[in-house]
């Protein structure tokens, strides 16, 4: 596969076989069995690797069929806004509360607009860019549309957690608690390694369209479930 293949198809279910070792790509599988092709991207370490999700990058397709699954998971908790996290968050949470019928989201960002206040804002830091710490900002305007409401944090994927705490270290200091938080992808499991911060029992609420393992390489090149 060419890189700009990755994320444009959904295939039927059982296409390919999770269980076995994979070469280039990691089939994940929505509920209800479809499975996209994930590229796989090896860690520093070159015997570990994850699997990677660009949703700005995929077809409308897989970002409709990511965002009906995610909006479905979601609307158990009946949420009354969607927040999404910047930066590749922002694209899934928008689908997903249209998905929701609402009429619109209240976006998080990193740039500070002139009338943004310093208070309604945290540090935040991703996996993708460990080395730049930002700050994230609520838009002072988009209080009452948060405040007393049941409210839905929305990322693309949460891998380290620390974007997602991020997020729920902003909303906290607004007396905001989500009622849940989704993501595209929960790639492995070591963003419950901080499970109580910014506050105990928020990895509960975590619902996601899939999830991916660490990989481990053998002998003969192929990535296997390390985790």
């Amino acid at each position: 596969m060419q890189p700009h293949d990755f994320w444009q198809e959904i295939h039927p279910p059982a296409t390919f076989d999770v269980n076995r070792g994979h070469q280039h790509f990691y089939p994940a599988s929505l509920a209800d069995g479809r499975q996209i092709r994930l590229p796989i991207r090896p860690l520093a370490d070159g015997s570990h690797a994850l699997a990677s999700l660009i949703v700005n990058q995929a077809s409308f397709a897989v970002l409709d069929a990511l965002a009906t699954d995610l909006a479905a998971r979601l609307k158990e908790s009946a949420p009354d806004v969607v927040v999404g996290l910047p930066t590749l968050g922002l694209t899934l949470a928008a689908e997903v509360a249209k998905k929701l019928h609402h009429g619109r989201y209240v976006p998080l960002g990193t740039s500070r607009k002139f009338w943004y206040e310093e208070a309604l804002s945290v540090p935040l830091s991703s996996i993708t860019t460990p080395d730049q710490v930002k700050r994230l900002y609520v838009d002072p305007r988009m209080l009452p549309l948060l405040k007393g409401r049941r409210v839905a944090l929305v990322d693309d994927v949460i891998s380290s957690g620390r974007s997602i705490r991020a997020g729920l270290e902003l909303l906290d200091t607004l007396g905001i608690r989500p009622v849940v938080i989704g993501a595209a992808m929960l790639q492995s499991d070591r963003w419950r390694d901080a499970s109580a911060y910014p506050y105990d029992g928020w990895t509960d609420i975590v619902r996601g369209c899939f999830g991916t393992p660490m990989l481990e390489k053998d002998a003969g090149g192929l990535w296997h479930d390390y985790t």
